[in-house]
């Protein structure tokens, strides 16, 4: 009989755990009334796409270190910018003073 799954057979990965770990995992699952494979592979996705964020969060902190360090030196596009933005919040800041 062909294969009806909606997640088509790949691969399969194998690995010893502890057997009281088994039973509780597969006792916690079955009381979801989920197979205990679709957890395992939920939560492999879960912890890729954890590592997925935290390398992304670690470059955009990377870079905002570095553009930080830029903006002061007064001969750069940044240091530039963030004047212009500072100019920008004052005059806003005056701006809603004077609406009150």
């Amino acid at each position: 009989m062909p294969r009806t799954s909606q997640f088509p057979k790949a691969d399969t990965f194998n690995l010893r755990i502890d057997s009281d770990l088994k039973a509780a995992f597969t006792q916690a699952t079955e009381a979801e009334d989920k197979p205990a494979a679709q957890v395992i592979r939920d939560f492999m996705r879960s912890y890729v796409e954890r590592q997925r964020r935290k390398a992304f969060e670690l470059e955009a902190r990377r870079q905002s270190l570095a553009i930080a360090r830029r903006s002061r030196n007064s001969s750069t596009d940044e240091y530039v910018s963030l004047l212009e933005l500072e100019a920008l919040f004052e005059e806003t800041a005056v701006d809603d003073d004077s609406t009150k």
